[in-house]
């Protein structure tokens, strides 16, 4: 029976994933907020779709990874960033979901208008496997005078991080 909003769900589904809950109890949870879930990716308020990006990664909802792009093309900034906060947890052990994502990733640590988002975009891009071409996209936008500092040293030492990982594999 589903009572409460779908933050509060969600935050059952985490409590149940890092407190070691059942499987069962967690699938029964998907299934009640399967349709929210999807509803509120599509709402047209962009709070509402950031709750359910977020819930995506709470819920451990690998079934709905493809609403994550739509969340990462959302023309909201807190939506985008919501849908990468999301993407960043999911790919933390999965780093082909953050490999699946990568041409979108680049663009959006390159391109977003909004520097948070830029930043998470490249954390998330931490999470996948060390590109050649993303390192050189990173040290390009570390070394551009015109982006903001914080998004340099974002770049920077994203692109150093992904350098070490190439050379551990």
């Amino acid at each position: 029976m589903i009572t409460g909003t779908l933050a509060e769900a969600a935050s059952r589904a985490e409590a149940i994933v890092k407190g070691g809950g059942s499987a069962r109890e967690l699938a029964v949870l998907r299934a009640d907020w399967d349709d929210e879930i999807e509803a509120g990716a599509r709402n047209p308020d962009y709070r509402v779709r950031g709750v359910a990006y977020r819930a995506i990664a709470q819920f451990q909802f690998r079934q709905k990874l493809e609403l994550l792009r739509r969340g990462l093309e959302d023309e909201s900034a807190g939506a985008r960033g919501s849908a990468l906060i999301a993407l960043i947890s999911l790919s933390a052990d999965h780093p082909g979901d953050a490999n699946a994502y990568r041409p979108l990733l680049n663009e959006l640590a390159a391109r977003d208008p909004n520097s948070a988002v830029r930043r998470l975009a490249m954390a998330c891009l931490r999470n996948g496997t060390a590109d050649r071409g993303t390192i050189q996209l990173l040290e390009g936008i570390a070394d551009d005078d015109e982006a903001d500092r914080e998004v340099r040293e974002s770049a920077g030492a994203s692109a150093a991080f992904l350098m070490k990982k190439s050379r551990t594999k």
